[in-house]
């Protein structure tokens, strides 16, 4: 995912911005923060432990995704008042719709496939299942629900980074960098 990059970039971007304005990098108030946690540790019990992963079913798996999605959602609108999180929350909605419209996972094109993993063994992965134990379901784009809100997009190849993402990725991780950026300026109490 192009998450955590921009959330680096963003904690980079917000420190020196907080350096510039003489104040501290301080984390503004949000509210329901841990929800952020209750969201995650499914995802990654789910879809990143390799004991756990394997063993799930996908249909939990996908409850797993879109239950953590809909938690985030939650914490989004209770901080929709600070920088950047409308922008998250956009992002977010977007992929909750085109993965709750495509059996729950995020629906890939083969031809993405093909290009993010080149060398895959035949048969290792097969239209209308998941790739492999990810977020991702092998969808024919005339077949796909909203196919454009789908992980469509790759990052050029010498960047030697194969991760395909959604315009919901990019207005998520834009809102995270935006966030982030927000906490090295002047601080505002927003209820």
């Amino acid at each position: 995912m192009i998450l955590l990059p921009a959330v680096l970039a963003g904690l980079i971007a917000g420190w020196i911005r907080s350096k510039k304005n003489k104040q501290p990098y301080i984390p503004g108030h949000l509210k329901l923060w841990w929800l952020v946690f209750i969201a995650f540790i499914p995802q990654w019990v789910a879809f990143s432990l390799p004991f756990t992963s394997t063993k799930l079913p996908d249909n939990w798996a996908a409850v797993v995704l879109v239950g953590s999605l809909v938690v985030l959602l939650i914490f989004t609108w209770f901080n929709r008042k600070q920088p950047g999180f409308w922008l998250l929350g956009l992002g977010l909605i977007f992929n909750l719709i085109v993965i709750g419209l495509n059996g729950g996972f995020m629906p890939i094109s083969p031809e993405a496939v093909y290009r993010l993993v080149p060398n895959a063994p035949q048969g290792s992965w097969h239209i209308g299942e998941r790739l492999g134990t990810g977020k991702d379901i092998v969808l024919l784009t005339l077949f796909t629900n909203l196919w454009f809100l789908s992980d469509r997009f790759l990052l050029p190849t010498w960047l030697n980074y194969p991760v395909a993402f959604s315009v919901g990725d990019v207005l998520i991780a834009a809102g995270a960098f935006w966030i982030l950026w927000a906490m090295g300026g002047p601080q505002k109490v927003i209820d």
